[in-house]
């Protein structure tokens, strides 16, 4: 994959189809990869943007800590890079957390905003799932591992997605764990609850009903405090239901991105 220099930061992406650009934020620890089910789709449609945020993947991985407004920055450095002045923007879990991050910040930059599975504050009623909250004393390499099982609901997913996570586990526990104890980081102190009021672009916030890492509640909160927001709920989604739904979820976001 080719590598973007954005001042003092490398990141890795990929550019894919063609038409109005969709720029697409992964979460916590995924690399461009975790795009692997809306990919071959959306690329019919639009000019894809993947890439492997700070800190994973073939980016660079500097210590922390990092925040979601710098990964953000990381995000609109690529943007310009790239010559795109407007883009749809989509973001799951962390990524949603970069998205709004973005939103807020270069309301300019966005055309149409896309939230999934993800909290703007960590509080009393959003935030981190009571299961994922347990998580929070644990080395990083073992949160990856762990998050798996509470990420997916489907047993075939488990079992794949989990082999691939003792696998990711073991390369963070050798070369990545700076990156990774940076993206703890920002996503424990994202806190965009008291700012969501000023994103202008329409916004879509899409969660699945059984969401047992980010509290489904977060993405009603969301979905409350910025103007005109739709919120769909998709029932018995897990944290990973653009990959366990992804017929669904893929319909629900091209549905509300040609609207």
């Amino acid at each position: 994959m080719p590598i973007a220099k954005l001042g003092d930061i490398g990141i890795s992406y990929k550019v894919e189809g063609r038409g109005e650009p969709l720029v697409m934020i992964t979460g916590f620890s995924a690399d461009r990869s975790g795009w692997t089910a809306q990919v071959p789709f959306f690329r019919k449609y639009y000019r894809t943007v993947t890439f492997d945020n700070r800190g994973v993947g073939k980016s660079d991985k500097p210590q922390g800590p990092y925040t979601t407004k710098m990964m953000a920055d990381d995000t609109i450095g690529l943007m310009d890079f790239l010559e795109i002045e407007r883009a749809h923007v989509m973001g799951i879990s962390m990524g949603g957390m970069i998205a709004q991050e973005l939103a807020i910040n270069y309301p300019h930059r966005v055309t149409r905003l896309v939230l999934a599975c993800t909290y703007a504050c960590q509080d009393g009623t959003s935030g981190d799932s009571p299961e994922q909250a347990r998580l929070a004393e644990l080395p990083p390499q073992k949160v990856v591992a762990a998050m798996i099982g509470l990420a997916l609901n489907r047993p075939i997913y488990k079992f794949t997605f989990g082999v691939m996570g003792m696998i990711q586990s073991r390369f963070i526990g050798v070369s990545g764990r700076a990156g990774i104890a940076g993206q703890m980081d920002a996503c424990r102190n994202h806190n965009a609850i008291d700012r969501l009021e000023r994103i202008t672009a329409p916004t879509l916030v899409i969660v699945g009903t059984e969401d047992r890492i980010i509290a489904p509640v977060s993405s009603e909160v969301i979905a409350s405090k910025i103007p005109d927001a739709q919120l769909v709920r998709l029932e018995g989604g897990s944290h990973s239901l653009s990959v366990e739904m992804k017929g669904l979820f893929n319909r629900e976001v091209l549905n509300f991105l040609k609207a």
